[in-house]
């Protein structure tokens, strides 16, 4: 019969399997393990059938155990070379536990205790059903439906389509993109947590997310920085040099980065005292909520994914995941940045908290470095949100926070500004950064603090590194050479800009045209017309950066149309405009609060 036609057939009931020590028990056993492999990647099985199967599995492989242990012990074992160390902490336990106690009247002759590598031949079997406990409590845990799996399949990718996987998902992105990456680094099973609990985490985070009903600050959007530091992770291989703790810290700080986001600004907070405004001082006051909000969910058992981590391990996993979501704040953009170059020109090490916390922030806003399709939808639900913002500051009286005004906003050319003077330079340092911890030529300095590059240089100078939950993450190649970065965002960035170049043009005609329809003065210079306009238009369009730098359109068309800015150093602006000008305003992180 053939293999496929077998498994077919096999029936999964257990009321009519052969006794254990049967001749034909073992046959069946392996047949049923193998079936039960396929339909669990299929999701095509109880948990029911699989505990029964498994139990009976157990049992004949306990007595063949048996049957066989005497001869095993007399003869030299062909796995002799696998040590205890190598096998899951769970599974050795379980090795010793069932097998060493049937062992102890089976003792070689002048042996005090039992050989756990006599037992070599079980490990495999355990580890068989280590893996498969793993698939099975993670896919009954949360079920992945055939059709999202398929789209999850592109989760390394740049470009990620998360709009495809939430519409597939009925607007369920996180939940399922959360579950993938964690998923992805084994995290779910290092640090045990369960299913049940990692489903109504995700859950409530998404209902946390909806709970203003933002057109841009949603589940959607933290589904979409999750990815993205999962690709500059994974594609880098940073994650490689990072302890299992850090990988999880990172994973939760994006995927709770704009929890509970009120779909306005920082500066908005501030502006109407309003209470969490009030609670945090007017300093980072929506970062510090989403914090303190997601924190306060894991205060809950049920929901609580960090539950059995140690008092060190969680105290390590907390100070990272606020540290990188602080890290958000625009406010603190430059000074970032800055400092990111001035650690780049040193040969001191990186340190972590740095390092993950600029890859959060490049995350958070690197929707201008990707696909145009993607981009442009990004661009239009944040500008929604921020017309939203304008609408209640009309309301309540309050002048317009820049793109706030949904009659006098310029779209293009503040996507210019945003990717020449904001992302273009952030994803520049970031891809400095990656190559510097990541080369091997870097070496490590006597300095205490943990970093990236000293990481490193040490898992250079061996050839085998323990493997555990705290220990740095196993490399899967070896980096002999210079290792260069690739950067796709890059042609993104290029491609993007010109759209918006060209759509700044377009744009430009039809208010000519529209201006001459209403008999107003034209000279054909648009520039000039825009110059002459009140609205200031700013530089940076990050979301949750209500005050952007913002330019008055004397100079800002002047920067932008006819590019007499020429270069951004330092957080700073060099202008070759003319002496009668106004002060090009500097560039620097005041500009940039909420």
């Amino acid at each position: 019969m053939d293999s496929a036609d077998s498994y077919a057939s096999v029936d999964l009931s257990t009321d009519k399997l052969p006794p254990v020590d049967s001749p034909e028990a073992s046959h069946i056993c392996s047949l049923r393990l193998r079936h039960l492999i396929r339909r669990l990647e299929k999701d095509e099985v109880s948990k029911e059938d699989l505990k029964k199967n498994l139990e009976y599995a157990s049992s004949v492989l306990e007595t063949i155990y048996i049957d066989e242990t005497r001869r095993l012990c007399d003869e030299d074992d062909e796995l002799s070379e696998v040590e205890p160390d190598a096998v899951p902490s769970e599974v050795r336990d379980w090795l010793a536990l069932t097998f060493t106690r049937s062992m102890s009247n089976l003792k070689r002759k002048g042996e005090e205790k039992p050989r756990f590598r006599s037992v070599a031949h079980a490990i495999r079997a355990g580890i068989m059903v280590d893996r498969i406990y793993r698939r099975m409590s993670s896919s009954l845990g949360m079920h992945v439906p055939p059709h999202i799996l398929i789209l999850l399949k592109s989760l390394d990718d740049w470009s990620f389509n998360v709009f495809t996987v939430n519409d597939a998902s009925d607007g369920h992105a996180l939940k399922f993109v959360g579950y993938e990456l964690l998923q992805k680094y084994d995290l779910i099973t290092k640090f045990k947590i369960s299913s049940t609990v990692l489903d109504s985490f995700l859950v409530t985070l998404e209902q946390g997310y909806s709970k203003y009903k933002n057109p841009y600050h949603n589940a959607l959007h933290g589904a979409d920085v999750a990815q993205t530091v999962h690709h500059l992770l994974s594609q880098s291989k940073l994650a490689q040099w990072l302890t299992d703790l850090e990988v999880f810290a990172t994973i939760i700080a994006a995927l709770i980065h704009d929890y509970e986001h009120t779909g306005t600004t920082n500066n908005f907070h501030v502006n109407t005292g309003s209470d969490v405004a009030l609670l945090y001082n007017d300093r980072a006051v929506l970062e510090n909520h989403h914090i303190s909000a997601a924190f306060r969910l894991m205060k809950d058992e049920d929901l609580n994914v960090a539950h059995n981590l140690s008092k060190e391990e969680y105290r390590e996993f907390r100070t990272l995941v606020i540290d990188m979501v602080l890290a958000t704040d625009m406010s603190f953009h430059f000074q970032q940045i800055k400092n990111m170059k001035n650690l780049l020109s040193m040969p001191e090490n990186i340190e972590k908290s740095k390092a993950l916390s600029l890859v959060l922030h490049c995350a958070d806003i690197s929707h201008p470095a990707k696909d145009w399709d993607l981009h442009k939808k990004w661009t239009d639900f944040l500008l929604e949100e921020f017309f939203l913002q304008g609408d209640r500051e009309q309301e309540l009286g309050l002048p317009f926070s820049p793109l706030c005004d949904r009659k006098n906003t310029l779209v293009a050319q503040s996507q210019i500004g945003f990717i020449d003077f904001i992302v273009d330079p952030s994803l520049q340092v970031l891809g400095d950064m990656l190559e510097k911890v990541l080369n091997p030529h870097n070496q490590p300095s006597n300095s205490v603090d943990q970093s990236i590059s000293e990481e490193v240089f040490e898992r250079e100078k061996k050839t085998s590194v323990q493997s555990n939950r705290t220990s740095s993450r196993s490399s899967l190649s070896s980096l002999s050479g210079r290792f260069e970065l690739r950067r796709p965002w890059v042609k993104c960035l290029i491609e993007n800009k010109e759209k918006w170049k060209e759509k700044s043009l377009t744009d430009g005609e039809q208010r000519a045209a529209i201006s001459t329809d209403k008999g107003t003065p034209s000279d054909g210079d648009d520039s000039r017309r825009e110059s002459s306009s009140s609205t200031a238009t700013p530089v940076c369009d990050k979301p949750e950066a209500g005050n952007c730098q913002t330019v008055p359109n004397s100079i800002k068309t002047e920067s932008v149309a006819s590019m007499q800015i020429k270069k951004v150093t330092n957080c700073e602006v060099t202008s070759t405009s003319s002496p009668s000008s106004p002060p090009v305003v500097p560039l620097k992180p005041k500009f940039m609060k909420k």
